[in-house]
């Protein structure tokens, strides 16, 4: 039995338990990168599929964990250093995914500037209560429309997450009492 620093073997057992009984399917807390993005991809999809999951879900599921992972590597307000051609280097958050009778659960979760709080709330609020229509539609206008300003995509996809969620999105700011200069960031979406 490997023992974790400081930990009991059943401690050690508990983080397993714990994740079987909430039906985890995928779990990742540390640094994110584009290559370490893609590599999870590989495994999420694989046991989407693997579980049998449809076709429809799966998409909704990839999408949204992809969209999920890059707000991560763009947004995270802790990073390890830039390359030098200004793309993310390695940027801290989470990403988890289970299921709940019938749904799946998706959360993220990773610092962000403070300063940002605002900005991510009022893109978000609009959305929880919008019909799946009216997400639709704005969706649509977000593709013609210029990227906002400080994006690193089209804008989409808190959109995209949306789109697909069977339940509005969820979302907190957690103050972070050690780094005032950082909050984090929780969004969740249902499937």
């Amino acid at each position: 039995m490997i023992n974790l620093p400081g930990a009991t073997a059943e401690q050690d057992m508990s983080f397993f338990d714990v994740a079987q009984q909430r039906n985890v399917i995928f779990y990742h807390m540390g640094y994110f990168s584009h290559s370490v993005v893609s590599a999870m991809a590989e495994v999420v999809k694989l046991q989407l599929q693997v579980s049998g999951v449809g076709a429809p879900t799966r998409r909704k599921l990839f999408s949204s964990f992809i969209e999920l992972s890059q707000n991560i590597v763009h947004y995270s307000a802790d990073a390890l250093g830039e390359s030098a051609d200004d793309t993310p280097g390695l940027r801290q958050g989470a990403v988890c995914i289970s299921t709940d009778h019938d749904r799946f659960v998706m959360l993220c979760a990773n610092p962000v500037a403070s300063s940002e709080v605002e900005r991510l709330r009022a893109s978000l609020e609009p959305l929880r209560g919008m019909s799946v229509e009216e997400i639709k539609q704005a969706y649509k206008v977000s593709l013609r429309a210029e990227t906002p300003e400080g994006s690193k995509g089209a804008g989409l996809g808190f959109l995209t997450m949306a789109r697909d969620a069977s339940a509005p999105l969820e979302y907190s700011f957690q103050p972070r009492p050690q780094d005032p200069d950082t909050t984090l960031f929780c969004l969740k979406a249902t499937i």
